[in-house]
């Protein structure tokens, strides 16, 4: 029986361009061997960590007793390298802190501590372990002069920090000097009363990864291989080995002692609490009480003449349903970001499954009216998910940042920052940085990568060589295909995301680390979307969107030319006009939002949408989602009458009825794997969840099986089992939310409206907020001739810095209700 064992020292590839393996792989591979636990230490970084616990999770059973430990590995300014590791919740906090500390002490990337620093923040090491990890002691036969020494102050300078809670990792990696080195530790050990204990220094989870790790060395120093000498490991093992082997080459109580420390860290990602800000509820008032009383208030204002049946109905489901699973004081946060955007007269519109409620539409979140859109209710919030709603708010994308510094003023950095995202390898981005490992020249890494296109997925066909002129059995390119197709998918670097922010309670840095964005006053969480949604921890999106601007534009110019009555708002934009959906029937929407492409100009007509259900389909349809899953000519044959719309059962009615038999909508997607595959709403989730990662790793993977053999035993052909798992795989890539197409055809109609009924004023806002959409200015304003808007040229006298609306003469006299569009000088 071999000892126990727990890897205390190990990376994943989240220390960007070191680790060569995934912390899934990493944990899966510590499984197998039958260690008793696993840290996963990247370097000054929790980002892999989720991953990570996502994995163990996944495990089941096969975990029991497996201690996945959280820490991270930290280089001092001045010398030492430690591991530190969170014990217990506490513990975390601490170090989730520290490492904050350090990345906000550095730009975008970096990172910087010292010895002082660290023990002038010592309170930040309660609850945590640490490891020593000391330099070689021993080359080459020869005790290296003052080495020993030197890991011998910095033992007591740790144990003077941590006391009974540091030791000092040995690291034997099967060299020459491995027993001279094992000597030396342990004199020092003695000498210090620092206890030693084995750690393996991991960079992979199996020796096969070698050769992925030396190129990216070679990356990370911007050498060819044949010039990274003694940069590269020797051998292959930092990797996770086999017990066997490890009980080889350590002392059986260096391996015991390794599972003992392990087995003192009792922490878990679940115990995570997310708590929401307490100062969006007004003093003496409860945050359930709060939400009745403003979203009364602006049902009010939405309904002067008194809140239809049905929409009271409406509210009162929501609000119990938001009130059961605590969600007041998410519709809170998000009711104070665009309340203020509104103090501004900043125009904004909410999107996303929670968005598009009645209760949204009253608190002026979105202007999706649920009289419009009552089929998307039944997917407002889940509690079989458990999961915070969805809500993401455009905001004019010129003003977007007066929004973001809103939040950070009122939260502070401590409390709020802008969730991670996470870039990885894609093939061209592999090619490039693996082709100048390999020795190739820029030349020669420009044609290879020149020739990828985003259509070719996550694999690279030898073809592709032979188009940019290499031979794919050169051993060369052999090589480089091999480690390509390992690199794609492997994290490159963490940047912010578009606008996703993370707001806490209290410091946020204590549930995540903080780093440095690349803009100045930005700051980011070390986690992307994917990992806080695992986690259930609130994240608001504030982004932006430049029809937003167009249209604030476009108002202001219509208020501005007919002023005296009420000024023209979305909200009073009259519903279902025969004449907006005439213009969208001709294919004439240039400029319009979301359908001014050629593809969407070529479909309206085929399409002729004569509501606004009609729109919601034509945002969404026209996407490589559908495309790919082959549902737009069947939707459009069906439409048009051409084929017969039929079901294969009752269950499958249900959810395609409103789209004719034909899945358009991702959500439609998901309740097909439950009602036709037998899913439960859990593993449909994670069959959601786990989308993401099909863009990386490519196929939906074990799903697969399970959607083909439920649908098989519900009685479904095997065709259409193939289809259902064509249509996810594409969706899983492209695919787009019912919810989210409702806000944005929202937006489709008040630009049409605009474009049909105040050209003139559509077409100065579309110029004023260029760049945007597919045309250029001369082409907006050849449109607008075309639509008989007079179009006056800049002059010096008459122009402002932007365009403005002039009444346009006719036979010299001015037509005070004609306007024309004067050209800026901008």
């Amino acid at each position: 029986m071999h000892a126990s064992y727990a890897e205390l020292h190990c990376i994943s590839n989240f220390t960007f361009l070191r680790g060569a393996s995934h912390p899934e792989e990493l944990v899966a591979r510590a499984l197998a061997l039958g260690y008793a636990g696993l840290a996963l230490t990247d370097e000054c970084s929790f980002a892999g960590s989720v991953r990570a616990h996502l994995a163990l999770r996944d495990a089941g059973s096969t975990a029991a007793g497996f201690q996945l430990v959280h820490g991270t590995e930290i280089r001092l300014a001045d010398g030492a390298q430690l591991v530190l590791l969170a014990q217990d919740r506490t513990g975390y906090g601490n170090l989730s802190e520290l490492v904050t500390l350090a990345r906000r002490a550095a730009d975008k990337g970096q990172y910087r501590i010292d010895s002082a620093t660290l023990a002038a923040h010592a309170r930040l090491l309660d609850g945590t372990l640490g490891l020593l990890v000391p330099p070689p002691l021993f080359e080459g036969g020869t005790v290296l002069d003052g080495a020993a020494a030197h890991t011998e102050r910095q033992a007591r300078w740790l144990r003077g920090l941590l006391g009974e809670r540091a030791w000092i990792a040995c690291t034997l990696v099967h060299g020459p000097d491995d027993d001279h080195h094992l000597e030396q530790l342990q004199a020092v050990a003695r000498r210090s009363g620092l206890p030693l204990t084995a750690a393996g220094g991991v960079h992979m989870h199996q020796r096969g990864r070698k050769k992925l790790q030396d190129a990216l060395t070679a990356v990370r120093h911007r050498l060819p291989l044949d010039q990274c000498g003694t940069r590269l490991a020797p051998n292959a093992e930092r990797v996770l080995r086999p017990l066997a082997r490890l009980a080889r080459l350590y002392p059986a109580e260096l391996l015991l002692e390794s599972a003992r420390i392990a087995g003192l860290c009792a922490f878990s990602l679940d115990e995570l609490r997310y708590e929401y800000p307490e100062e969006i509820v007004p003093a003496g008032e409860t945050a359930a009480g709060y939400l009745r009383r403003v979203t009364a208030d602006g049902a009010a204002r939405r309904y002067p003449a008194g809140v239809p049946a049905r929409v009271q109905g409406l509210l009162d489901h929501e609000l119990a349903l938001i009130t059961e699973l605590h969600y007041e004081p998410y519709f809170l946060t998000v009711y104070d970001i665009v309340r203020f955007a509104r103090s501004r007269a900043i125009l904004c519109q909410g999107r996303g499954s929670a968005a598009n409620s009645a209760v949204c539409y009253c608190l002026g979140i979105t202007e999706v009216d649920p009289e419009r859109m009552s089929v998307l209710f039944e997917r407002f919030i889940s509690r079989e998910r458990n999961e915070p709603p969805d809500i993401d708010v455009d905001f004019e994308h010129q003003r977007r940042e007066e929004v973001m510094q809103y939040l950070f003023a009122k939260y502070g950095r401590e409390r709020a920052a802008l969730t991670a995202a996470l870039h990885t390898y894609r093939p061209r981005g592999a090619l490039r940085d693996l082709g100048k490992a390999l020795g190739l020249s820029l030349d020669q890494v420009d044609r290879l990568s020149r020739n990828m296109a985003w259509w070719d997925g996550g694999r690279i066909a030898p073809s592709r060589l032979v188009d940019a002129g290499f031979d794919p059995d050169n051993p060369v390119m052999v090589q480089l295909l091999e480690l390509a197709h390992e690199l794609i998918g492997f994290p490159r670097h963490l940047s912010q995301h578009s606008g996703g922010f993370v707001i806490a309670r209290d410091r946020l840095s204590r549930l995540v680390p903080i780093e440095n964005a690349a803009m100045a006053e930005r700051t980011v969480i070390q986690w992307d979307k994917d990992d806080l949604d695992a986690l259930g921890l609130l994240k608001v999106d504030v982004l932006a969107l430049g029809m937003l601007s167009c249209l604030r534009r476009a108002l202001d110019h219509v208020n501005a030319f007919a002023p005296g009555g009420p000024p023209l708002q979305v909200g009073d934009i009259p519903a279902e006009d025969p004449q907006v959906y005439d213009m969208l029937c001709r294919g004439d929407s240039l400029g319009v939002f979301q359908v001014e492409s050629r593809a969407q100009m070529n479909m309206l007509p085929r399409l002729q949408p004569r509501r606004f259900y009609d729109l919601v389909i034509e945002t969404a349809i026209v996407r490589p989602g559908p495309i790919q899953g082959g549902m737009v000519h069947p939707y459009l044959r069906r439409r048009q009458g051409l084929e017969p719309v039929t079901y294969p059962s009752p269950a499958v009615q249900a959810v395609l009825e409103r789209t004719l038999g034909v899945s358009i909508f991702q959500e439609q997607v998901m309740q097909l794997a439950v009602v036709a595959a037998g899913f439960s709403p859990g593993e449909a989730d994670r069959l959601r969840r786990a989308m993401a990662a099909w863009k990386r790793k490519g196929g939906i993977g074990p799903f697969r099986d399970k959607l083909v053999a439920g649908m098989l035993a519900r009685g479904y052909r095997a065709e259409y089992a193939e289809q259902i798992v064509r249509q996810i795989q594409g969706f899983g890539e492209y695919g787009f939310p019912e919810s989210h197409a409702a806000s944005f055809a929202l937006l489709v109609y008040v630009s049409a409206w605009l474009k049909c009924r105040h050209p003139a004023a559509f077409c100065a806002a579309l110029l004023d907020s260029q760049p945007l959409g597919f045309y250029a200015p001369a082409q907006i304003v050849r449109d607008a001739l075309d639509h008989g808007v007079p179009v006056l040229p800049v002059c010096v006298t008459a122009s402002r810095w932007h365009c403005t609306l002039e009444a346009a003469a006719h036979h010299g006299q001015a037509r005070p209700r004609t306007p024309a569009v004067r050209l800026g000088l901008a």
